[in-house]
């Protein structure tokens, strides 16, 4: 096996240093490279060390492990010249609840591991992660385009998008709110409430967002990361860590000269970009 370099987050010493034996009991070609006490640090640490796995505790202060899980799913792979130093990492929540670890696990986008980790339970984890891990690599070499690779899918954030729901509950198993429906925004001098299913795209910058519809453009206050928990995300991908479009308002997607992706619109001039991060979403381009 290849070595696997790894983080593990917990805000409980005893908990995340008995991980950290048990993993190395299991799998001696594991690299711990470092320890988060938080999801704050959990994010950090991964953008540093750009490890190939994430274990984390879903109940952390501060950041939960769901929105530490969102803010790395969002970190670059891909450095300013334009190489692939880092081709993103898996994620493996560490629960004592077994909702969050079912679904989790039923959806196939990250696995779990439930408190207090047993020997058997991580050996089968690290062997799937292995064969993630060889199966993406494999695609990398063989893609044309490195980018091609599928790190944030529309099931990743679905994933993370209803654990946070989850997190958020008082009840054991409480359903999901209903996604939004419309939007109050700010029109010129005038407040209006515009359908969802007319927004083609929401753009954020640094103070507001903006809500473009095929008639209009309006601002609100939320930013893109309280959206990606009320929308809904089969209606709603994210291409940029500032963008979310309507899917059912793309016509098509090109690649400019300098081969990134471009999105042209339904009902709109203008074109919307891509990130590489979100590149895989897509691959069959």
């Amino acid at each position: 096996m290849n070595t696997l370099r790894v983080i593990v987050a917990d805000d409980e010493r005893l908990m995340r240093e008995q991980l950290c034996q048990r993993l190395q009991e299991v799998a001696p070609h594991i690299d711990i490279v470092a320890q988060a006490r938080n999801g704050s640090e959990a994010v950090a640490l991964t953008a540093q060390h750009q490890p190939d796995v994430v274990f984390l505790d879903i109940r952390m202060p501060g950041l939960s492990g769901i929105e530490a899980a969102q803010a790395i799913s969002q970190l670059p792979t891909w450095d300013e010249t334009g190489t692939t130093p880092w081709a993103g990492c898996e994620m493996v929540f560490v629960t004592a609840y077994d909702q969050y670890a079912v679904a989790a696990f039923e959806q196939g986008v990250v696995d779990y591991v439930l408190k207090p980790a047993e020997h058997e339970r991580l050996a089968l984890t690290l062997q799937r992660l292995q064969d993630r891990l060889e199966a993406r690599l494999q695609q990398r070499h063989s893609a044309a385009d490195a980018s091609m690779m599928p790190l944030h899918t529309p099931s990743m954030h679905r994933l993370l998008q209803q654990l946070s729901r989850q997190l958020a509950s008082p009840a054991p198993v409480a359903a999901a709110p209903a996604p939004l429906q419309w939007i109050q925004a700010t029109v010129g001098n005038s407040i209006q409430l515009i359908p969802i299913d007319e927004v083609l795209f929401f753009m954020s910058d640094d103070k507001y967002t903006r809500v473009q519809t095929a008639t209009q453009q309006a601002l609100i206050r939320t930013p893109i990361k309280e959206l990606l928990n009320t929308v809904d995300m089969d209606k709603f991908w994210q291409i940029h860590r500032s963008t979310l479009v309507n899917t059912r308002a793309i016509a098509k997607v090109t690649r400019d000269h300098r081969g990134r992706q471009i999105v042209s619109l339904v009902g709109c001039d203008e074109t919307l970009e891509v990130s590489r991060s979100f590149a895989g979403l897509f691959k069959g381009m």
